[in-house]
């Protein structure tokens, strides 16, 4: 049996789409089954709140083909059960699931508001920096807010616990006078002239950062 909780540890299943993608549900527990090498062996998957697990059963024992999920198992033979598996597990993945990078609730109110006010979706631009989005003004294409982790020590906080913090621009006589460095920072990777990078770990009202996002996304917006 595979754990899935790893594979999906950034991604948040969308449940509307696993019927079309194949799976059955019966009192909360979805399944999925699908057989591969010519029918020799069938992939199941299953979803059930928090546990998300898969394995593949030999038809012809009826029994789970355990040795598929054991790193040490090897073989022509094995590694190509394996690949098979790994290719419906692959799929499963990439159409029944969304990328679920932030998970502070500041982080997801940010995400929401900006969709609903602006139409904005958050971009990730850099395969490798899946933890950096960014939105950008629809009028000149320019970025008005990134969103991001970074360990708090980069921010000169005493702690190198990761968090999520999002920078936005600001006028440039008047960054100093807003910097706090509690919960407003210099920009992190940014002109420190003209964007701070704001903490979204609860210090700071919400409210405050909409009207940050605001003014960013004007200054943006005023840019040729």
């Amino acid at each position: 049996m595979r754990d899935l909780n790893n594979n999906l540890k950034k991604s948040i299943i969308n449940y509307n789409k696993l019927s079309n993608f194949g799976f059955s549900e019966e009192k909360g527990v979805y399944l999925y089954k699908e057989l591969i090498l010519e029918g020799e062996f069938e992939v199941q998957i299953f979803i059930e709140n928090d546990k998300k697990y898969s394995k593949v059963i030999d038809i012809e024992s009826n029994e789970e083909y355990a040795l598929v999920d054991i790193e040490d198992a090897v073989g022509e033979f094995i590694g190509t059960v394996r690949y098979e598996y790994d290719k419906v597990i692959n799929r499963f993945i990439e159409e029944c699931t969304k990328k679920e990078i932030f998970k502070a609730k500041q982080s997801k109110e940010l995400i929401k508001y900006i969709k609903e006010k602006y139409g904005d979706e958050l971009e990730f631009l850099w395969e490798k920096f899946d933890d950096n989005g960014i939105w950008r003004c629809k009028k000149n294409n320019k970025w008005y807010a990134t969103l991001f982790t970074v360990s708090g020590d980069k921010l000169g906080i005493n702690s190198s616990k990761i968090i999520e913090v999002s920078n936005v621009m600001y006028e440039k006589d008047k960054v100093q006078e807003i910097i706090d460095n509690k919960t407003i920072f210099p920009a992190y990777h940014m002109n420190k002239r003209s964007w701070i990078t704001i903490k979204l770990d609860d210090e700071i009202n919400m409210e405050t950062v909409y009207e940050l996002i605001d003014n960013s996304y004007e200054i943006c917006n005023n840019k040729h």
